[in-house]
C-alpha cells in the first residue's frame, strides 16, 4: 500500500519527476514523500572476550540467538536509540564506542541498519520476555553450536576484529552542529 495523502496538510498527491524520477508530491504545500526508509541500530558488547546474545522470541528469527538491538525512536539520537534496546532488551547499561558497520537493504522499505561496537558499564543479562526470551555473553568457541543468525555471525567477526577503529562520537557539543550528532574517523 503505497501513500497517497500528504502528510503535512491531507491533500491528495500526484506524480511529479524530480531528477527524471517519479515522486509523489503534495500539489498543495511542499511535501514529497521521498519513499519509506527504516533506521535500526544493533549493540556489540563484548567483555571478557564475550559478547552479549539475545535470542528472539517472536519472528523475524523467533529462536535465533541475534545482537540486541531494534529501531530508532523518531525523537531519539541514533546513539540514544542503541542504548535504549540493550538496556531494554537485556538489562545491561552500555556505552557507544563507534560505528563498526553500516547495512543498506533497499527494497519496499528501505532499510537502513547501524552496527555499534558498545562500552559495556553494568549488569547481568537478563532476557525481557517480551522480545527476547534468553541473554547473556558467549564466546565465539560457545556460539559455534547456537543457532545464531548469519548477520550476527557475520558481525561478531567484525567486532572482535575492529574493536580499535571505526568511525567514533564526535565529542564536540551538539550545539555547534544545530543538534545533529555526527561521528568521524
Amino acid at each position: 500500500m503505497g501513500m497517497n495523502y500528504c502528510s503535512n496538510c491531507g491533500e491528495v498527491l500526484e506524480i511529479r519527476v524530480i531528477n527524471d524520477k517519479e515522486y509523489k508530491a503534495c500539489s498543495s504545500c511542499s511535501f514529497i514523500h521521498w519513499g519509506n526508509y527504516s533506521v535500526s541500530v544493533g549493540a556489540l558488547v563484548i567483555k571478557d572476550e564475550k559478547m552479549l546474545l539475545v535470542r528472539r522470541k517472536d519472528n523475524p528469527g523467533k529462536g535465533k540467538w541475534t545482537n540486541p538491538g531494534g529501531y530508532i525512536g523518531q525523537t531519539e539520537l541514533i546513539e540514544q536509540s542503541v542504548i535504549r534496546e540493550v538496556l531494554e532488551e537485556t538489562g545491561v547499561t552500555t556505552k557507544v564506542k563507534s560505528i563498526v558497520m553500516l547495512g543498506d537493504y533497499p527494497g519496499r522499505v528501505h532499510n537502513i541498519y547501524i552496527g555499534f561496537l558498545m562500552e559495556y558499564l553494568e549488569g547481568q543479562p537478563q532476557p525481557d520476555e517480551v522480545e527476547v526470551d534468553g541473554a547473556g555473553f558467549f564466546s565465539l568457541e560457545e556460539m559455534e553450536s547456537m543457532n545464531v543468525a548469519d548477520m550476527t555471525r557475520g558481525l561478531v567477526r567484525i567486532a572482535f576484529d575492529h574493536q580499535t577503529i571505526g568511525l567514533k562520537l564526535n565529542p564536540l557539543p551538539k550545539t555547534e552542529f544545530n543538534g545533529y550528532t555526527f561521528f568521524n574517523v
